[in-house]
């Protein structure tokens, strides 16, 4: 069996993002064998539309722990088979057939490669040094694999135990919190356990591609854009200039980014049978034009705001985690 597996605890804000997760695999998923399970503490948050549709699994609040802990704990959730982790705040782009495909046999896996110098939550050579690891897998924590058996269950005890040494290792933390990325990767590679090699095609963010992305869930396209040099926007680290991913994960702010609340709202009517060319309309109207608008003022006239009005504080998300 196959399991797309997500996570949404705590807040409300997770367990919303977290249906949109579902919609949007729902959409692409019509008669698929792939089931959908939702981990939440707040079973009675899930909208009617998605909880009818898939697998709930009820937890005590904090029973996972804070913060990214709760992806620490994914081999007592999964079940026996295939299953994919998605982060809540991910988007579904098609049929994510192909990406079971390209894990399978794995133990414990993500999208990624590997790094074994240079800075990433720490001094990554003198920690690789420190374990007698020659490198470890870096990737995007939204997304990883596990094969539910023996060799999954000892690399999540492993990657605890390792949580409770997080600063004494010498990794830095996330909003507050130890960062669920670098302690999975240190364990996989202590595990000898191998990422498969990213190809751009699996998932990608807005952050790694800051050149610009467009989004079409209903068509099921996704196109984002890391500019080449000698562009400030370039991210010298994301080894491609354009991707086209299944999996667009609108990490940090992104949620709140008109594009995201386009594809949401459109995908609520879609999943209900009640997208029209009205509703279409209706979403430019009342998120994208708004919001390219908005983005223009703000680039447009930020210095002369600047000096008037001095720097505004930054308003505390939503998503930090204290």
């Amino acid at each position: 069996m196959r399991y797309v597996l997500t996570i949404a605890t705590g807040k409300k804000l997770y367990v919303d993002l977290a249906a949109n997760l579902a919609r949007s695999f729902l959409y692409w998923h019509a008669g698929s064998d792939i089931i959908f399970q939702l981990v939440t503490d707040q079973p009675e948050l899930i909208p009617g539309d998605v909880y009818n549709k898939i697998q709930v699994i009820t937890v005590k609040a904090n029973e996972l722990g804070l913060g990214f802990s709760p992806k620490l704990h994914l081999d007592k959730l999964v079940t026996e088979g295939q299953t994919l982790f998605i982060d809540s705040d991910c988007l579904v782009y098609g049929d994510l057939s192909p990406v079971f495909e390209k894990f399978k046999d794995h133990n414990v896996s993500v999208v990624g490669n590997y790094i074994s110098s240079g800075e990433w939550f720490g001094d990554v050579k003198k920690i690789c040094k420190k374990f007698d690891i020659k490198q470890m897998p870096k990737f995007n924590g939204g997304l990883y694999y596990l094969e539910k058996g023996d060799k999954a269950t000892e690399l999540y005890k492993l990657a605890r135990r390792l949580e409770a040494q997080y600063d004494e290792i010498g990794f830095i933390r996330l909003r507050n919190r130890p960062n669920d990325e670098v302690i999975i990767a240190l364990a996989m590679a202590m595990n000898n356990e191998e990422p498969v090699i990213d190809d751009g095609n699996m998932m990608s963010d807005p952050l790694s591609c800051q050149g610009g992305f467009f989004t079409d869930i209903i068509k099921g396209s996704a196109i984002l854009h890391n500019p080449p040099k000698p562009d400030p926007l370039h991210q010298d680290w994301y080894p491609f200039e354009k991707v086209e991913p299944l999996i667009v994960h609108f990490l940090g702010d992104f949620t709140l980014n008109y594009r995201y609340r386009r594809e949401v709202y459109r995908l609520k009517k879609a999943i209900n049978y009640k997208l029209s060319p009205f509703n279409n309309l209706k979403s430019l109207m009342l998120f994208e034009y708004p919001g390219r608008l908005q983005f223009f003022l703000k680039n447009t006239f930020r210095a002369t705001y600047h000096r008037l009005f001095g720097v505004r504080k930054i308003k505390e998300s939503e998503r930090i985690i204290a």
